[in-house]
């Protein structure tokens, strides 16, 4: 008699154990994507989450205007640079960075290079970690952008999504 009780018990534990297991496998909606490129000779890497547009009013909307963003989805956006840079003329020194952007209606935004990379949103985002703020500028697209995209191109790097383009000017820093 116990080990057909032990027996049930197994085989209702196994059961259960079952759409537990399913759950867990889930793909993410916004998926996480990474580029690495070449500024001269720093190695850049940008690691984000990728959300899409779905008929949404982005800029202004679900981003608002003038508010923190972590530039992309889930987990705040990283760069990463094995060598000094200037962004925007500003000094970069070599590291991980957490990058926010602020959107600004007149397509006056500030990037933003944050001492702590690791960090879920913006929701602990802290301004007096601020490693550099740069103004760049956000440039309309001719054909919507469904997916959030960054590029490292000569001269810096480009995000794009909906029907926008922000482009941040990377240079090397002279070594003396």
């Amino acid at each position: 008699m116990k080990k057909i009780i032990n027996t049930i018990f197994m085989l209702l534990a196994v059961m259960l154990s079952i759409p537990a297991d399913a759950q867990v496998h889930k793909p993410r909606v916004s998926p996480p994507e990474s580029v690495t490129g070449k500024l001269d000779d720093a190695t850049v890497t940008i690691n984000y989450s990728s959300p899409s547009v779905k008929g949404r009013k982005i800029w202004g909307g679900l981003v608002p205007y003038d508010t923190v963003w972590r530039a992309g989805a889930n987990e705040a956006t990283t760069f990463e640079t094995d060598l000094p840079l200037r962004i925007g003329g500003q000094y970069l020194p070599a590291g991980k960075y957490g990058f926010f952007i602020i959107p600004g209606k007149a397509n006056q935004w500030v990037a933003i290079f944050n001492n702590v990379a690791d960090q879920w949103g913006a929701f602990k985002y802290d301004k007096t970690k601020d490693a550099i703020r740069v103004n760049v500028a956000a440039q309309p697209l001719d054909t919507g952008q469904e997916m959030l995209v960054y590029k490292i191109v000569p001269g810096g790097f480009s995000l794009t999504w909906e029907m926008l383009s922000v482009f941040v000017p990377v240079s090397p820093e002279p070594v003396d």
